[in-house]
């Protein structure tokens, strides 16, 4: 059985398949460190799975918003037309908690919180913490990570 664990202090997202690591990615968490409070801007910690992916077949740097695909892909150019923007690409792997109370339900709630696993522009800040709370991969590894794993898919996020 596949699963993912991500941990936080060592910016590093480990694909497991029997609880052994077949592939490890260097990962972006979040800059505010961790916790589950929506309008934290952290990365919540605890069992995940992933309740929806989206992006097959979209070529690499897609950008998406509200999880659509905008049909823009991603250059330096359109980033610096668009500073504000904070940009998800290639990839989306939606993350929903499993433990009630810690990152389901209420204000800690990691679905309603869009919480993700994408691709990011900003592939030079990939290792260390830098996102808005989502888990940022390299463009080519979320790719490859989506075409490895399925909706239901455990994630655990630890420090």
């Amino acid at each position: 059985m596949r699963t993912i664990r991500v941990v936080i202090g060592a910016q590093r997202l480990d694909l497991l398949e029997d609880d052994r690591v077949v592939k490890s990615y260097p990962i972006s968490t979040s800059a505010r460190g961790p916790g589950e409070q929506d309008g934290s801007e952290q990365t919540p910690r605890g069992l995940h799975a992933i309740v929806a992916k989206i992006g097959a077949g979209a070529p690499p740097y897609a950008v998406f918003e509200s999880r659509r695909a905008t049909g823009e892909v991603y250059t330096p150019e359109l980033g610096r037309a668009h500073p504000e923007r904070d940009w998800i690409l290639s990839r989306i792997l939606w993350l929903g908690g499993l433990e009630e109370g810690r990152n389901r339900g209420g204000r800690v709630d990691s679905e309603r919180r869009y919480i993700y696993i994408h691709g990011t522009p900003e592939e030079e800040r990939i290792g260390r913490p830098w996102s808005h709370g989502c888990i940022r991969m390299l463009n080519d590894d979320v790719i490859e990570l989506f075409g490895r794993v399925g909706e239901g898919t455990e994630v655990e996020i630890i420090e």
